[in-house]
């Protein structure tokens, strides 16, 4: 049986425990979520602060990369004495430091299809951090193979996007906006990122996540946010499936 909150936990999630969408309930919810995390840039680094303070119980973080001191003006979570280390390692630290009772694991190496096919269903959500086509593609698709929510989200230059992908409701998933929009392949190094616009993306994904753990997104699945950090403005568009999509439109969800 789940254990309960121990009394300094309660006190420490107070208020949030006050607010009747959350309640007591929801703030166990929370201690007894999987949560797994692939990408721990500078989406990661936003979203997973905000897991690990807001009570979530497990982490699992997964990223091959280390430090760079190119990385510190929107990867907040780390420090100038972290450079070199392993990001995954750097942000367990860090996050411990935050609060110690999430339980983190690391894993420091890019995710293929087999680790995928092993931590996805392990976990109750996936949170997409990663920063290339090829990755969201092969996480996606992962997704819808073994029914687990998943969040994704993109940041570039001072655009942001986010989408709520959830096969059990049989939403479209991000290959069919794939067929819509062609995603860009350009790096932040070739066209740079504006730290706030990549921070706030990485913030709305453990909005959405929190929340859609609780049964009370607030999103419906399918539907792309977007922002426009030069003017401050969101937009959303309903995407719709695409037929010929072999993730989401393949009989029984399988990979083919």
């Amino acid at each position: 049986m789940p254990k309960p909150l121990r009394y300094a936990q309660a006190l420490r999630y107070n208020r949030q425990i006050v607010l009747p969408q959350i309640d007591l309930q929801g703030q166990e919810r929370w201690q007894h979520a999987r949560v797994l995390v692939l990408g721990t840039g500078g989406l990661g680094c936003a979203a997973l602060q905000h897991l690990c303070s807001s009570g979530i119980g497990q982490l699992t973080l997964v990223d091959g990369d280390i430090v760079e001191v190119t990385n510190l003006p929107r990867q907040c979570l780390f420090s100038n004495q972290q450079v070199g280390m392993q990001k995954v390692h750097a942000a367990r630290d860090r996050l411990h430091a935050i609060n110690p009772d999430c339980v983190i694991h690391t894993i420091a190496q890019m995710a293929d299809d087999m680790l995928l096919d092993e931590l996805v269903p392990e976990h109750d959500i996936v949170l997409d951090c990663t920063d290339n086509l090829a990755s969201r593609n092969s996480i996606n698709a992962r997704c819808y193979k073994h029914n687990i929510p998943l969040v994704t989200g993109a940041a570039i230059r001072f655009e942001g996007q986010i989408m709520l992908v959830d096969p059990v409701q049989d939403s479209a998933c991000y290959g069919c906006l794939s067929q819509l929009i062609q995603p860009t392949e350009l790096s932040c190094t070739e066209a740079g990122i504006f730290s706030p616009v990549v921070n706030l993306i990485g913030l709305q994904q453990a909005h959405i996540a929190l929340l859609h753990l609780l049964d009370k997104s607030p999103t419906r699945a399918g539907l792309l946010h977007t922002y426009d950090g030069l003017n401050m403005q969101w937009n959303q568009f309903t995407i719709p499936a695409y037929q010929g999509c072999p993730v989401c439109q393949a009989s029984h969800k399988e990979i083919r």
